[in-house]
């Protein structure tokens, strides 16, 4: 249920976003269309597939109890679920996206530690976003996570995000919402899974960086741990993935990019 909710809620606050009416029975089939565009592009099929029957749910209930007097609905058809492989950041575009928030504002302070989270942990954006401030360690460089189907586990960050998460807690204390539990604050408290989808896109223009979602930063994430040669067990751990299968999926990205280093690194051929 409260997974359901939360989708429901995302799609509320997509609407308000993007300056569309959130009242039920003026919702049209072209703004569920839109917002599950948006979700394939800024998260992925798979996700919006998930948002897609929610909704469904949703509207169907409404049509039935006389709550709407047509379903935007009734003729979509949900998001397939072969995904295209998802491209990596390169190093050079990792940096200019930091480079972009640099600074020592208050924003410039939340959207450093939020990229280096990003870049860091692996979460899922609506994990990073539902993070509250006893979740984090500054000192230990861990966060407390609650993931699909509530499930908690422990992930780890290195010294640069530790030191990126000092600085805006301190910068945070002086924010007139600092006794909201949520970590992450906007101009008028807490800031959700939208708020995150504006600063990367605002950041991206200033960075001259193209594609900034979340959901590509977990697979960035997921290459760069195979990459280093770490084991597909502690992926699966840290990233909350209950099958092994995830890992062949996010795995997938610069899958090339890894055998041919490998080969490198091995150089067979140098060996005769």
């Amino acid at each position: 249920m409260r997974n359901y909710r939360v989708h429901l809620y995302a799609f509320s606050d997509w609407l308000e976003t993007e300056d569309r009416s959130t009242a039920v029975g003026l919702v049209k089939q072209g703004d569920v269309e839109a917002f599950i565009t948006n979700q394939i592009d800024t998260l992925s099929v798979s996700t919006a597939a998930t948002r897609f029957r929610c909704l469904r749910v949703f509207f169907n209930w409404a049509a039935d109890e006389d709550e709407i007097d047509a379903n935007p609905m009734a003729k979509m058809s949900e998001p397939k679920l072969d995904e295209p492989e998802v491209p990596i950041f390169t190093d050079d575009e990792l940096r200019a996206l930091l480079d972009a928030a640099d600074g020592k504002s208050f924003g410039q302070r939340r959207d450093t530690a939020l990229l280096r989270m990003l870049i860091d942990s692996g979460l899922r954006s609506a994990e990073i976003m539902s993070l509250e401030v006893e979740d984090i360690d500054v000192g230990a460089g861990t966060a407390s996570v609650t993931g699909k189907g509530s499930k908690g586990r422990t992930v780890a960050f290195g010294n640069k995000t530790a030191q990126a998460l000092d600085r805006y807690l301190r910068v945070r204390r002086a924010h007139k919402s600092t006794t909201d539990p949520a970590l992450w604050l906007g101009v008028r408290g807490k800031l959700g899974t939208s708020g995150l989808t504006q600063m990367l896109r605002r950041r991206a223009e200033q960075a001259g960086v193209e594609g900034a979602h979340p959901h590509r930063f977990r697979h960035t994430w997921a290459h760069k741990w195979l990459a280093a040669g770490g084991q597909e067990g502690d992926l699966q751990h840290l990233a909350g993935w209950a099958s092994q299968q995830m890992i062949g999926r996010y795995g997938a990205s610069a899958k090339a990019e890894r055998a041919r280093d490998a080969h490198k690194r091995l150089a067979l051929g140098d060996q005769l």
